[in-house]
C-alpha cells in the first residue's frame, strides 16, 4: 500500500515539476531583479547557487546629460557568461527612495512585461539568448535620478534548477534632463582641456559640490568633492578623451564637456 502511495505521489509530482520549470522558462514575474526596492531578491530564489556581480551589463541610449519626460529609450541587458538556456529580469527605481518609475515596453517576442509594466522579463522564446533589448518610457513628472537593476540566469539546460549561475548588475545612475532654471547650476572650470589638474569655480552662494566625470558610454569614471576652499581636482587617472562633467549640489545640477589631454 505504501508503495502505491509513493508511485501516485511520484506521478503527480512529475507534471507539477514540469509545469513549474516550464513556467519559469517563460520568465518569473515576481520581484527578482536584485534591486534595493525588491529587497535584493533575485533569480537564486529558484536557481541554486550564489549570485555574482560579474558577467552582466545594463546599457541604455539615455544621454549622459539625463532623460527627458515621457520619452521612450532603448535598454539592453547582456549576460556574457553564455549559458545554453538563459533568462533575465530588469526594473527601474528612483535613487531617492527605490520606488519603481517609468514603464517597460516589450519590442519583440523574446521579452514580456510584468507587474503593471514596472519590470520586464524573458519569454520562453528568449531562452536561447544572452542579450535582450527592450524599451523604457520615462516618467511624465520629475522623479530625480534613476537606476536600472537586473538579474540574469545562465542555465546549463539540464531541465532542473541546479548547476545554473545567477548574475546581478545595474546601470549608471541617470538624472532627469528636464531641469528648471531654478535648479540649474552655472559653474566655470579651467583649464579645459587639462592634463593634470582641473579647477571648478562654483557660483556665488554655493560652498561645496560633488563633481562626476562620465565617459562616452555613460560610465562614471571619477567622482570628487570640491568647495570654495578646495576647488582643484587631480585628473591624472583619467584616460585621454572627452567626458561629461557634472557638478551637483543638494538642490542644483550643472554639466559641461571636459577634455582630458
Amino acid at each position: 500500500m505504501k508503495k502505491n502511495y509513493f508511485f501516485k505521489f511520484l506521478l503527480l509530482a512529475i507534471p507539477v515539476s514540469a509545469f513549474i520549470l516550464l513556467s519559469f522558462s517563460a520568465g518569473n514575474p515576481n520581484s527578482l531583479s536584485g534591486s534595493p526596492g525588491d529587497s535584493g531578491a533575485n533569480c537564486t530564489q529558484c536557481h541554486t547557487g550564489t549570485a555574482s556581480t560579474s558577467n552582466i551589463t545594463i546599457t541604455t541610449n539615455i544621454p549622459t546629460t539625463g532623460y527627458e519626460f515621457n520619452t521612450d529609450y532603448t535598454v539592453t541587458l547582456t549576460n556574457t557568461d553564455g549559458g545554453s538556456r538563459n533568462g533575465f529580469q530588469v526594473t527601474a527605481e528612483r535613487d531617492a527612495n527605490n520606488s519603481k518609475t517609468g514603464t517597460f515596453i516589450s519590442t519583440s517576442s523574446d521579452t514580456q512585461t510584468a507587474a503593471d509594466n514596472s519590470r520586464i522579463i524573458h519569454t520562453s522564446n528568449g531562452n536561447s539568448q544572452s542579450s535582450w533589448t527592450f524599451k523604457w518610457k520615462s516618467p511624465s513628472t520629475e522623479q530625480g535620478r534613476i537606476t536600472f537593476y537586473g538579474s540574469s540566469v545562465s542555465g546549463n539546460g539540464n531541465g532542473g534548477n541546479s548547476g545554473d549561475k545567477v548574475y546581478l548588475g545595474s546601470s549608471v545612475s541617470t538624472p532627469s534632463l528636464t531641469i528648471s532654471d531654478a535648479k540649474r547650476l552655472n559653474f566655470d572650470m579651467f583649464p579645459n582641456p587639462a592634463t593634470e589638474n582641473l579647477n571648478i569655480q562654483l557660483p556665488s552662494g554655493v560652498e561645496k559640490a560633488s563633481v562626476e566625470f562620465y565617459d562616452y558610454v555613460g560610465r562614471l569614471t571619477l567622482s570628487k568633492k570640491v568647495s570654495n576652499l578646495d576647488s582643484k581636482i587631480d585628473v591624472n587617472s583619467l584616460s585621454k578623451g572627452v567626458y561629461l562633467l557634472k557638478v551637483i549640489t543638494d538642490s542644483k545640477i550643472g554639466s559641461q564637456t571636459f577634455i582630458k589631454n
